[in-house]
């Protein structure tokens, strides 16, 4: 055997070694929720926080959140304070699932209307899910015509896309094998 393919088929092996011990795989999926939230303000257009979740619930889900039932209650960490942005551990708990918020952007802020944005990680509640912890994206949205403190709200999660360990491996042998064959044809 040449010395370039001895050297990819011990590339090949060592990332496969590799690839098999690792057994959990990231999160998939999304999920939505829905409910009534009371702001630190009568008016979107001021509030800073919410301070009080009346209400949070599953309205739809994919992927690895498909087990749970839509109308499925949500926990949800009070007071979230999201200007300024800050980091709020376990934002939102449900059927084994939780979310650390990192960071937060106001997209856009009135009187009535309220969509914010943000990142995330999303990870498995326990031991022994088969599941990674996940960086995951997020939106919130509340609307409120009446001027109340109260506001419904809509709050959407996303994994964001990871690339898996077996993807990386063959990308890794393939620029291995670029390079190797680039050194190979300079010689030559």
């Amino acid at each position: 055997m040449k010395p370039l393919a001895v050297a990819t088929v011990a590339f090949l092996l060592a990332a496969g070694s590799v690839v098999s011990s690792v057994q959990a795989r990231p999160i998939q999926g999304s999920i939505d929720f829905g409910g009534v939230v009371t702001f630190d303000s009568t008016s979107l257009a001021n509030a800073t926080r919410v301070n009080t979740w009346n209400s949070s619930f599953v309205l739809q889900d994919s992927g690895d959140f498909s087990s749970i039932a839509a109308g499925t209650n949500v926990a949800m960490a009070a007071p979230w304070i999201f200007n300024p942005s800050t980091n709020t551990p376990s934002l939102w708990s449900v059927g084994g699932f939780k979310f650390d918020l990192t960071s937060c952007v106001i997209v856009s802020q009135s009187s009535t209307f309220l969509n914010i944005t943000g990142l995330g990680t999303i990870s498995p509640i326990g031991t022994g899910t088969g599941l990674d912890p996940t960086p995951g994206t997020w939106s919130f949205t509340a609307s409120d015509s009446s001027g109340s403190p109260q506001a419904t709200f809509g709050f959407q999660t996303q994994t964001a896309a990871v690339p898996e360990p077996t993807t990386l491996a063959l990308l890794g042998a393939g620029l291995f094998s670029l390079v190797a064959t680039r050194k190979r044809r300079t010689k030559i």
